[in-house]
């Protein structure tokens, strides 16, 4: 049968396609999968599936942090000139140690912005820009997006993976890659366990207007509570300046803020941000995720491999969850690309094996370190306390191990995939 170019068409009901390659989930991560493989192999048949309505992705007013790593990967394919008037850079990040009735928030911890002259380390991406590009990039590389269809079931079947939709459609593919969340239903699907556990904190998400400028700085204020972060947007149509926080607090307590009296709430983040830029008011409605660990005990099954949230979820203290899902997007594409180069099975077991073996000892690093941080700093314990300062004091006066801790924060680490250096694979 033969396939139809226009992204935006959905295949009708009972349709077979003969797929090399099928990615559940048009997010951030899943789109940037299914267009590095289909830039690097055009020959590849590839697909994406998305449980969420069409046009979902529109109404997401979130932003979020982009590292210089994944910047590169998406100049690599070919999306950043469509994002970057969009992107702000973070050009200065400092980091604080307090009290929320601390009159003063001493800094005890500040990095310059740039990992490379004209190169910031990061910028702050609105959602929708982001995942408006990816799409697009898409639609030109003939990539079918079937949208508002959930996976039902699949079964594996020696060269191939035979994928169920709720609608009754059925799909053949060589490769299903779960990049379907940090709930993934493929996950379970494919009987991979996790380790998991809650942090009985959740994330308050919203965006801020404010008199005076930015200047592209990014803070981190570390609370008992948990962290509240201001990151740098760009300013609005009509020329406002903008921040997005993000802010930890207690379940219980996040969950009364954003359901409470908006004048309550206004107050306490005034609390928090201070008036350092001015006057300030919340420009959207704020919403609060729970936030806990998840690590799958396995990336890959037969003809299956994970991908992002459905692989991951970590405590958004450091900012690279979604960087992570990047760095799996790189490294699979890679190992993909190479593997069909040679003429192997794209799907099979010791091909994928490549791929978890690349991804998981980092992931799990990361995993641990974020853990570690919250639970280091998610407390008013005195003696931790000190100690606590007294490291970032260290680091601030290490100029080599703040260059060190910059390129991780970058996604430049060592046995960076070719993706995220810029490069073609």
């Amino acid at each position: 049968m033969e396939r139809k170019t226009d992204a935006k068409t959905r295949p009708s009901a009972k349709t077979r396609f003969g797929l090399d390659v099928l990615v559940a989930g048009a997010g951030y991560v899943g789109l940037a999968a299914a267009v590095s493989l289909k830039q690097a192999r055009p020959g590849l048949a590839v697909a994406l599936v998305d449980a969420a309505p069409a046009g979902a992705w529109q109404r997401d007013g979130r932003a979020s942090a982009i590292a210089a790593a994944a910047c590169r990967m998406l100049d690599q394919l070919g999306v950043w000139a469509e994002i970057a008037p969009q992107a702000q850079a973070i050009t200065e990040m400092i980091i604080t140690d307090s009290r929320t009735s601390d009159p003063v928030r001493p800094v005890f911890l500040t990095f310059d912005g740039e990992i490379a002259p004209g190169e910031p380390f990061a910028h702050m991406v609105a959602n929708r820009a982001l995942n408006g590009a990816l799409r697009a990039s898409a639609e030109k590389l003939g990539i079918d997006i079937i949208e508002g269809v959930a996976v039902q079931g699949f079964e594996t079947n020696g060269a191939g993976i035979t994928v169920h939709l709720a609608d009754g459609a059925t799909l053949k593919t060589r490769l299903l890659v779960a990049a379907d969340g940090v709930n993934s239903k493929l996950r379970d699907m494919a009987g991979i366990k996790t380790v998991k556990w809650e942090y009985g904190q959740s994330g308050i998400v919203c965006t801020v207007a404010h008199e005076r400028p930015h200047n592209g700085r990014a803070e981190e204020h570390f609370l008992p509570a948990g962290p509240f972060a201001t990151l740098p947007l760009k300013p609005g149509e009509d020329g406002t300046n903008r921040s997005s926080i993000v802010w930890v607090e207690r379940t219980q307590d996040a969950e009364k803020l954003v359901a409470g009296d908006d004048l309550v709430f206004e107050h306490e983040l005034e609390q928090r941000f201070s008036l350092k830029l001015g006057e300030i008011r919340v420009a959207d409605k704020p919403r609060a995720w729970p936030l806990g660990l998840t690590i799958a005990r396995a990336f890959v099954a037969p003809r299956i491999a994970l991908a992002g949230d459905a692989a991951h979820g970590i405590h958004p203290i450091a900012g690279q969850g979604l960087n992570l899902g990047f760095k799996d997007v790189a490294a699979l594409a890679e190992v993909i690309v190479e593997a069909d180069r040679l003429g192997q099975d794209i799907g099979a077991l010791d091909v994928l094996e490549r791929y978890q073996q690349w991804r998981r000892f980092d992931t799990v690093q990361m995993g641990v370190t974020t853990d570690v941080l919250n639970r280091l700093f998610s407390n008013d314990i005195g003696p931790l306390r000190t100690v606590r300062d007294i490291g970032l004091g260290l680091v601030e006066r290490m100029p080599r191990l703040k260059e060190f801790f910059i390129r991780q924060a970058s996604g430049l680490s060592a046995g960076t995939p070719r993706l995220l250096k810029g490069e073609a694979i």
